[in-house]
């Protein structure tokens, strides 16, 4: 049962992408030019997402299991780190130049074919990369901060 309920929220989610134009790298770079020729719809779509997840994330607060039976994970500690930082403004770089976000990504690879799956190739590949460069440089006493100075 639980497939069945990931396979129809993945189809929901790659749904919603296309239908709010989360998968138009023109649309995506249009909203995020706020100089030149803005286009504000997708704020429509962050707001018609960050409501629901609101009200989400308080009941499933209350909660200690799951519709299906699974336990509710505990809820992350809020940190404010390097990582983060230097993780949000690399997916916001590359959001910004390519138009695209790894959901997104995946959904277009199996709607436009090819271009989606140059960017979601390129993606897997730094995500197999990095934790690979990671150990390289702690391991020689550096850490990506030290390094990089």
């Amino acid at each position: 049962m639980r497939m069945v309920f990931s396979a129809l929220s993945g189809a929901l989610f790659g749904a919603g992408l296309l239908v709010s134009g989360m998968v138009d790298t023109v649309k995506v770079q249009g909203w995020l030019d706020v100089f030149g020729d803005w286009d504000p719809t997708l704020a429509f779509v962050m707001g018609g997402a960050i409501l629901p997840m609101a009200i989400a994330w308080r009941v499933a607060e209350r909660r200690k299991i799951a519709v299906l039976g699974t336990p509710i994970p505990a809820k992350p500690p809020q940190k404010l780190d390097r990582d983060l930082i230097l993780g949000s403004v690399l997916f916001g770089a590359g959001w910004g130049l390519v138009g695209l976000c790894p959901g997104p990504a995946l959904a277009m690879t199996f709607v436009n074919g090819s271009s989606g799956l140059v960017f979601l190739v390129a993606m897997v590949a730094a995500m197999v990369v990095t934790p690979a460069l990671r150990r390289a440089l702690t391991s020689k006493g550096e850490t990506p901060w030290t390094s990089a100075r």
